[in-house]
């Protein structure tokens, strides 16, 4: 079984092409404008393929974040112009703060545990600038997932033809996706699995998460991809009740 996206990014776009990502990061610009309306400067981290980026990076001085080699070779492609960091979500110094980080498509769920999810989020704040802002898209929570879901995704282009399959899974509070690819180009026909494993947390394991790491939810009646949003700002910061 391959490494998370090390064969799968060259074809994860594709899959994904039907996402909203320019819908998703005006609703992001408008969160920030309505907030904290002088930012300049965003770190996405766990930014795969550069999509967001590819937007928000219009608006903002962007750099972005994530462990798969493979994904960012597609984002630097992607984002010409944009700092990339190969770190783990879970724990990273980049020794610079911003005005806005975002971690977006449930990528925070990586942190598969508690502890992991804690860390991930103290990292994250580390990264705000003063009165800056933390927004947060989670996976799907504990009661929503659903085990035994036997689902395909396909692309039928000109030039590729993809098929990844797989059952959804659970252990514990971890949800597990077992998938298999079948890829074909003009060059011939590939097949390969690959383990996604992404942490189940509920709401109250997400505030409590952000209230360690020092941060307070500032608005949570957001939505992109249909996982809810947190946005967060440091406790007692720059950002009043009326602000928001």
């Amino acid at each position: 079984m391959t490494a998370v996206f090390s064969q799968s990014a060259q074809v994860y776009d594709r899959l994904c092409r039907h996402k909203d990502y320019a819908g998703a990061s005006a609703t992001v610009c408008a969160i920030i404008d309505r907030l904290t309306p002088g930012a300049t400067t965003l770190l996405d981290a766990g930014c795969g393929t550069g999509h967001h980026l590819s937007h928000l990076a219009h608006r903002f001085t962007a750099e972005g974040l994530d462990l798969s080699t493979e994904m960012l070779d597609v984002a630097r492609t992607r984002c010409r112009g944009v700092a990339f960091h190969q770190r783990s979500l879970v724990e990273f110094d980049l020794g610079k703060r911003f005005d806005v980080v975002t971690c977006l498509f449930g990528s925070i769920a990586y942190a598969t545990d508690e502890a992991s999810l804690r860390r991930a989020i103290r990292s994250l704040a580390d990264h705000l600038q003063p009165g800056g802002l933390l927004i947060v898209e989670p996976w799907v929570t504990p009661d929503r997932f659903v085990s035994g879901r036997l689902v395909m995704d396909t692309v039928d282009d000109a030039d590729l033809k993809v098929a990844r399959l797989y059952v959804t899974a659970r252990r514990g509070n971890v949800s597990i996706y077992d998938s298999t690819y079948l890829v074909g180009t003009a060059d011939g026909v590939a097949s390969f699995t690959e383990r996604q494993e992404l942490g189940l947390f509920g709401d109250d394991v997400y505030r409590q998460a952000f209230a360690d790491a020092g941060l307070e939810v500032v608005d949570d009646t957001g939505d992109l991809f249909g996982y809810g949003l947190y946005v967060c700002s440091i406790r007692n910061g720059s950002l009043s009740p009326e602000t928001y």
